[in-house]
């Protein structure tokens, strides 16, 4: 059973997750909150300033018309006062409550900031929903739309909303005031609303000449010094906070502290992107949107510091680099990455319009930037952000040293690092398979109990696919269901996760799972192998082989240990349809008005039932994106193992007699 967060057993829970280090961090952190309380400083006087990180002459003109033409009509909708977020339509951003949430209609109290109960949702409400608008990403889009099309109905919208924030959120007194990610984000937001608007003749006196705004720029950036998220919880947030930071002090460097929070930031950013980083290149969460997440906030800060001329090191940019051929390795044919652990849709920079491919556009800032290979995916979207990053963005083609960076000569197929393998088959088939870390740092907040799952699409088209986030806070049931074992494409034994939740985003105990062999270099068949410990005694083996002349996926379960009862789970997507007669299901889809169909044969040793839409308990179910969960075919097979001895033979072609449970799924023409 897992505590709520903010009960004495969750703390209990939370504080075993920390180090000598992060507790006396923490400690301290507690009392400059109390301390805090009384004794708010103003902000030091400023004169003189003035906003000179400007975007060169032509970036805008190299704006695409399309892209231009979808920004143009996203600003449109939210000068009529409608946005939606995670699902839920709000049509008050004429002039918005800040603290208000449409979803469950509850307002969050005021007061000072720390006092704030955010992660209860009886006292606040979605708090996802309020944080959100201020994140102030919309106004970017508006500041956009007014750059590029000189509209100043767009500019003055963006000053009403600024000077209506600034002076209902005063610092530390409301809930905005309490997540370093938020204020990390929002001053990055501030900074490219202040450069998109520098054609406007009131953009000096919205920013350097306003006494609110430059009093809200330096209370963020004293917030961001004073509590940077630390130990445990230096994941995503750590990045957002040193990018919002670095970019404030780069941008609006008019404070006596300016230079000083500029260099932490810069050296924080440099630390944390490595830290949170694998050599391969992706994503140590191991979360693909938090991977997009920290490459758009890595970018944006890069993007000032060159701007600013600050010397950036090396290092930043080589993790960069990484995670964007990363990031081109890993897609499928429609350029979507892996749908592995947490996703929240959150953005580290905002400037396009509804329809904008965010995968793409990342590579497609990565070709600017960076240079593609000649084994990258084609990418024929088009968006705004790039040839804004790209005419800010000093181009990067070595390492410290002056040498030529290596990278990859072909398309990565295997992480070993991730323990992420992709096995992919003609007509668009891909397999990612997952034998990698339970999650990153002692609590493994965005991970999920899924070791051994696979995902599997045909042409971009989810046929055994990962269910996705759906929520964080406020439904636990939820939660627990899209974060558990039986919620992917893996193996439950006696109805329980393979790694111990302690709450929405504290793993205590982890799965430990090791790849035993991967081999891609035969273009006919390729296998992955791997295992993990999580169930105690019993040891879960899984092997997964594509053939590619048949085009079929071959997955072959094992267990070792006593006898145990057993759940096997196959998720289907939501465009996919299931006729299941006894253990084999016909799986039909349609893709571009083209009919598509497989057939999954299913281990005849279990008995299997299909379930879609359940709530009570939930199953069958695929959030497409956070807060929206529309009804899928889950096929669970329930049976018991053979309880077979422990095992000394770990070769990865299972040849040691155990019996396996065998999946096939056969793709039809």
């Amino acid at each position: 059973m897992t505590a709520n967060p903010g009960s004495p057993g969750w703390y209990l829970r939370r504080l075993s997750r920390m180090g000598p280090r992060e507790v006396g961090g923490r400690v301290g952190d507690t009392v400059r909150r109390r301390r805090w309380r009384s004794a708010r400083p103003d902000a030091p006087g400023v004169t003189g300033a003035r906003f000179t990180a400007v975007l060169p002459a032509g970036a805008l003109a190299a704006v695409p018309p399309d892209a231009a033409k979808r920004l143009v009509a996203e600003a449109d909708r939210l000068m009529a006062g409608q946005v939606e977020y995670f699902g839920v339509v709000r049509d008050d951003l004429a002039d918005p409550d800040w603290c208000y949430d449409p979803k469950t209609g509850r307002r969050a109290p005021g007061g000072y900031a720390f006092d704030v109960p955010y992660r209860d949702e009886d006292a606040v409400g979605d708090i996802k929903q309020i944080w959100e608008l201020s994140r102030h990403q919309y106004l970017t889009v508006l500041a956009a739309a007014y750059a590029v099309t000189g509209d100043e109905r767009y500019a003055e919208r963006v000053a009403g909303h600024l000077r209506s924030w600034w002076a209902s959120n005063a610092p530390l007194r409301s809930v905005h005031w309490v997540s370093g990610i938020e204020l990390g984000i929002r001053l990055l937001s501030w900074v490219w609303i202040r450069r998109l608007l520098d054609g406007w003749p009131g953009a000096a006196a919205l920013f350097e000449d306003n006494p609110a705004a430059l009093k809200q720029i330096w209370h963020h950036q004293r917030w961001l010094a004073a509590f940077p998220s630390r130990g445990s919880s230096a994941n995503n947030h750590v990045v957002a906070e040193a990018a919002g930071q670095l970019a404030a002090a780069c941008a609006f460097g008019w404070f006596p502290d300016s230079a000083k929070w500029r260099d932490e930031a810069l050296r924080s950013l440099d630390r944390h992107l490595r830290a949170n980083t694998f050599p391969s290149g992706l994503n140590r969460e191991l979360a693909t949107e938090y991977h997009g997440l920290v490459l758009e906030l890595g970018l944006a800060a890069v993007a000032e510091a060159d701007t600013a001329g600050v010397p950036v090191p090396a290092t930043v940019r080589l993790v960069l680099l990484r995670m964007t051929d990363a990031l081109a390795a890993v897609v499928d044919d429609a350029l979507r990455p892996p749908r592995q652990g947490d996703a929240d849709d959150g953005h580290g920079l905002v400037v396009d319009g509804a329809g904008t491919d965010r995968w793409a556009s990342l590579l497609a800032t990565g070709d600017a930037v960076f240079g593609s290979l000649p084994w990258w995916p084609a990418v024929t979207g088009t968006d705004v952000r790039t040839p804004l990053l790209a005419a800010l963005v000093r181009p990067y083609g070595k390492d410290g040293a002056g040498r030529a960076v290596r990278r990859p000569a072909g398309r990565p197929a295997h992480f070993a690092d991730a323990g992420l393998t992709v096995l992919r088959g003609p007509d668009g088939i891909w397999c990612r398979c997952d034998g990698g870390p339970h999650g990153f740092l002692s609590i493994a907040a965005h991970a999920h109990a899924d070791a051994l799952s696979v995902e599997v699409r045909h042409d971009g088209v989810d046929v055994l696919a990962d269910p996705g986030t759906y929520c964080y806070h406020g439904q636990p049931g939820w939660r627990r269901y899209f974060r558990s074992t039986l919620g992917h494409n893996t193996l439950e034994l006696d109805g329980t996760d393979q790694s111990v939740s302690g709450g929405p985003f504290l793993w205590t105990r982890h799965a430990r799972s090791r790849v035993l062999g991967v081999d891609t270099s035969d273009e006919g068949v390729s296998h992955w192998s791997a295992e993990h410990d999580g169930y105690g005694g019993s040891v879960h083996r899984r092997r997964v082989e594509l053939t590619a002349a048949s085009r079929e996926l071959r997955v072959v379960d094992e267990v070792r240990g006593p006898r145990r009862a057993v759940r096997l789970a196959f998720h289907l997507g939501p465009a996919v349809a299931a006729d299941l007669v006894g253990s084999r299901a016909v799986l039909t889809w349609a893709r571009d008005g083209v009919e598509r169909s497989a057939v999954l044969d299913l281990p005849g040793e279990l008995s299997w039932r299909a379930h879609r839409g359940a709530t009570d308990p939930p199953l069958g179910w695929y959030s497409p994106g956070f807060g929206r969960k529309e009804p899928a075919t889950t096929l669970v097979g329930s049976g018991f193992t053979d309880g077979a001895p422990g095992f000394t033979n770990r070769a990865p072609d299972f040849t040691d007699g155990a019996r396996g449970f065998t999946t096939v799924l056969a793709f039809r023409d």
